[in-house]
């Protein structure tokens, strides 16, 4: 254990000092530059923070009016004028919201004018509120979300100084050498290591905990699902056991169930945090003793809008409640205005800042194929690397997985089926459909990815 412990001080030693600031400068970022002034803002009373982050708001419209022609013909046509929201925030509401519906039908007429002159930066959506759709980023926008995400790991003791671990999916196909020799790199600049998983089985769980226990990180990164379903395993297995101070769950919401679990078995803090492929994290728990978030006012302004019929609302005193719109205030490569996140949640604007009390967010499942439990989000890795997958939804259909796949235009579904099968044989079937053809679950095209079958075949 005390081996370990100087090994991982000596990685954040060499990678914060002297590997990551080379590899910023090489690289042309300025990742640690925006940390610092992220820092000095949300330090600034809230009062003047939230001036601030409305001033950026009507600057990213005036922006956005003049450089994008979505927005540019979009104004034109409902007659809005950007200046009249220096005059009074009301008119913010005669601006239509923005949907991935909107992203994906409008293409590159999102992207400011002069787009092709600069190095963008892909980031594609999750499936939860309807097919996925591509966001780009310029350089600095691209830094800044990154820049937010060090800052918030600083607020809870996980500096760059210290380890962490992510869990990252496990492919069959091997990266190429650059790739692979390009994550290592990243690795040791941020003093993080990887685990790569594919199931839940009890095989796999035993020896992602073994992982853990040999290299001792400070805080682990993941899906509240995955950590839940490992606690569950070690808790039978080996009892409580703690190999990790903090887990920092993200990327679908952390239940209360899940967040007990965890705790009480690893005997760890249990962060959680928000965040859209949109903009970046954009709330986080940054006290540990209080499961509400922070927004990150300098980076999105928020705002909360009436929740359609058909979905239950987390309620807390002072709160509004319903869906989360955000307005992104570090992109100028694609501006996002009034963009509905389909989350919904209770927003509250407090002396400090406003704090997202509750959640009704992303959940994923667990299927089984071939006899091994595989959580969706791994299935959707596995998608997106083989690429041109709008969505998918998985049913079962006499005991069999049934891929139901939303591809892109173009799509060579011969070869996309043989590669799939690479992964599972023929213990799949596949078909491929039309958006409309997705089972719909709650509200506003709000589904889960493993659905019930709606016929035998």
């Amino acid at each position: 254990m005390l081996h370990q412990a100087i090994i991982n001080g000596v990685r954040g030693f060499t990678g914060s000092l002297i590997l990551f600031p080379i590899a910023e400068r090489l690289e042309g970022r300025d990742m640690r530059g925006k940390q610092r002034q992220f820092a000095a803002e949300m330090e600034q009373p809230f009062a003047a923070r939230r001036a601030r982050s409305w001033a950026e708001t009507v600057d990213t419209v005036r922006f956005a009016a003049a450089h994008v022609p979505y927005y540019r013909e979009l104004f034109a046509r409902i007659h809005f004028d950007p200046e009249a929201l220096a005059r009074d925030p009301k008119f913010l509401d005669d601006i239509p919201f923005l949907t991935k519906d909107i992203i994906r039908a409008e293409g590159e007429r999102l992207l400011r004018d002069d787009h092709a002159a600069f190095r963008k930066h892909a980031a594609k959506t999750g499936g939860s509120t309807g097919p996925s759709a591509v966001i780009y980023y310029d350089q600095d926008a691209a830094d800044w979300s990154s820049a937010v995400t060090r800052y918030a790991r600083g607020l809870i003791g996980a500096g760059p100084m210290r380890s962490e671990l992510h869990f990252a999916s496990k492919f069959p196909e091997e990266f190429p050498w650059k790739a692979r020799m390009r994550e290592q790199v990243k690795c040791l600049s941020n003093n993080r290591y990887n685990i790569f998983f594919a199931t839940f089985e009890p095989d796999e769980l035993d020896e992602i905990w073994q992982q853990i226990r040999s290299i001792r990180p400070h805080l682990v990164h993941g899906h509240p699902s995955t950590l839940y379903q490992l606690a569950l395993h070690v808790e039978q297995k080996y009892g409580k056991a703690k190999a990790f101070n903090v887990f920092e769950s993200s990327g679908e919401l952390l239940e209360s169930r899940q967040r007990a679990a965890i705790a009480r078995v690893f005997g760890c803090e249990v962060i959680d945090r928000y965040g859209l492929a949109e903009i970046g994290v954009v709330a986080y728990q940054t006290d540990p003793q209080r499961p509400q978030m922070q927004v990150f006012d300098p980076l999105a302004w928020p705002e909360i809008i009436a929740a359609e019929g058909g979905v239950d609302v987390p309620e807390a005193d002072g709160a509004s409640n319903g869906e989360l719109v955000f307005t992104a205030l570090k992109n100028r490569m694609m501006p996002l205005i009034r963009y509905r996140s389909g989350d919904i949640a209770a927003l509250r604007e407090t002396p400090s800042g406003f704090v997202i009390d509750g959640m009704v967010g992303r959940i994923h499942d667990v299927i089984e194929i071939a006899g091994r439990r595989l959580p969706t989000h791994y299935i959707q890795d596995v998608l997106d690397r083989i690429g041109a997958v709008k969505e998918f939804q998985i049913e079962i259909r006499d005991g069999r997985p049934l891929f139901r796949v939303v591809p892109e235009p173009g799509v060579d579904q011969q070869a996309f089926s043989e590669r799939l099968k690479g992964w599972w044989g023929d213990n799949i079937d596949i078909e491929f459909i039309e958006s409309t053809a997705l089972h719909l679950q709650g509200w506003r095209s709000k589904f889960r990815h493993l659905v019930s079958s709606s016929k035998s075949n």
